[in-house]
């Protein structure tokens, strides 16, 4: 077996493979030796058939193994003298495609290492990191959401006009082209004007109704209407209003406080202030993340494989272009073209991503069985019902792990980097927080 280089230029690589017909066919024989004792044949008995009629019978079928695995033992054998890893799947070619038996096999195998990455030096960093504590506000503010969540409906004076934020309950039913249609028909339905749950226009049409009366509302599908038969269809609907109610917000008391699992109101304050500092700490951390991904950004430099940052602003792209157009489901968007802003971008992340895998691995940092155990059932709650199928599917699928196993690295990195760097802590507002998270989405 003979390896040639015909391409080194940077991180690409590129090598020509010969395996010879001698070779080949020296591990047909092997392999035929190996099975020969288990063979029965009409005519021979078990382990007698001779080695003759073991190859006319067999050996067309062995030499396609035999074949794959000179070649798959070649590319091993190669990466682990040369050490290079190579940064995506290479690319193996046969060329001479009319190869016939008795001859020699002839690839091509190309691909991109990873670089070495250079050591950085994080005696010099120094990164602040906001402390936010639940104020009196905060906490109050959160106290006011938490009752407007569990306000009531009462039924507003004889007679009143209903106004936005007012429920409405109503009968309705839809008509497209006169005729009425599935689902667009209910009996005492409870509507809070101003909640965006209809369709547009129909809830702005029940502004101003009474208890009694009945309005017909004019109103449009959606062009992206996730009924394609109603999609971007007139229609009316005829609605009966029997009830308009008025919200009234909860009491802040011993009662409100109960009904989120507290003893008194007090009780309640404490878990608030709990859970926002929970909620600022996150925060906190994610802009000190940034603030150190970008000192990072600056502190090294080293070639990036192409096929890498081609990829990863193919997936930025295409990311960006399905929150610029969330109707477009089905992904019928054909070619999406990335810009030198989505290369930018893939080329920040795919240093950093090669950087922290670096430093993760030098300092042993590992995700435990029982860490991506925990993850893996954290997200199969999302899919309520489905929770056994989910975990299962990402038990067997390696490519599914590796994503919900990726983030959970990234982070132990950052946080040993956050242990080897100065950190000072800056007592800060909510407001302070809240802009530098907001300005975390300009990137």
């Amino acid at each position: 077996m003979q390896v040639t280089e015909t391409l080194n230029e940077g991180l690409k690589r590129g090598y020509a493979i010969t395996v010879t017909a001698a070779e080949l066919d020296a591990k047909v024989r092997e392999k035929l030796d190996e099975a020969a004792p288990e063979i029965e044949m009409k005519g021979f008995r078990k382990g007698k058939v001779p080695f003759a009629l073991l190859k006319k019978q067999f050996g067309p079928r062995l030499l396609g193994e035999a074949m794959q695995e000179a070649v798959d033992g070649a590319i091993n054998d190669h990466l682990a003298a040369t050490g290079d890893r190579p940064a995506m799947q290479p690319e193996v070619k046969m060329t001479n495609e009319d190869w016939q038996e008795g001859q020699d096999v002839e690839v091509t195998l190309s691909y991109e290492t990873l670089p070495a990455v250079p050591e950085v030096d994080l005696s010099g960093v120094e990164i602040t990191r906001l402390s936010v504590k639940a104020d009196d506000a905060a906490i109050d503010e959160a106290l006011a959401n938490l009752a407007d969540t569990s306000k009531q409906f009462e039924d507003r004076r004889k007679g009143s006009k209903a106004k936005d934020g007012d429920q409405v309950v109503i009968d309705f039913l839809g008509k497209v082209d006169g005729e009425a249609f599935e689902g667009g028909a209910a009996e005492d339905y409870p509507l809070v004007l101003g909640s965006n749950s209809f369709i547009p226009g129909f809830e702005e049409g029940l502004v101003g109704v009474k208890v009694d009366e009945v309005k017909d509302v004019e109103v449009t599908f959606p062009e992206n209407y996730g009924a394609a038969h109603l999609a971007g269809k007139a229609a009316v609907f005829t609605c009966t209003v029997k009830a308009v109610k008025e919200p009234k917000a909860a009491e802040l008391n011993d009662e409100l406080a109960k009904q989120f699992g507290a003893e008194d109101l007090e009780g309640l304050k404490k878990q608030i202030a709990t859970s926002l500092e929970g909620e600022f700490a996150g925060a906190s951390r994610a802009v000190a993340k940034r603030a150190l991904l970008d000192k990072l950004d600056t502190l090294v430099s080293f070639e990036l494989p192409e096929v890498l940052v081609e990829a990863e602003a193919g997936q930025i792209a295409h990311q960006l272009y399905h929150e610029e157009h969330p109707e477009d489901t089905n992904h019928t968007h054909g070619e999406i073209v990335t810009t030198d802003e989505h290369r930018k971008l893939a080329v920040r992340r795919v240093k950093l991503g090669l950087l922290l895998a670096e430093l993760g691995q030098k300092n042993e940092i590992k995700v435990t069985d029982s860490e991506l155990t925990q993850a893996i059932l954290n997200q199969a709650r999302q899919y309520r019902g489905q929770e056994r199928q989910f975990f299962e599917f990402v038990q067997q699928n390696a490519a599914a792990r590796q994503q919900i196993q990726a983030p959970i690295f990234e982070d132990k990195v950052v946080d040993f980097i956050f242990s080897q760097v100065k950190v000072e802590e800056k007592d800060a507002t909510k407001e302070d927080l809240q802009a530098a998270v907001e300005a975390l989405d300009v990137e």
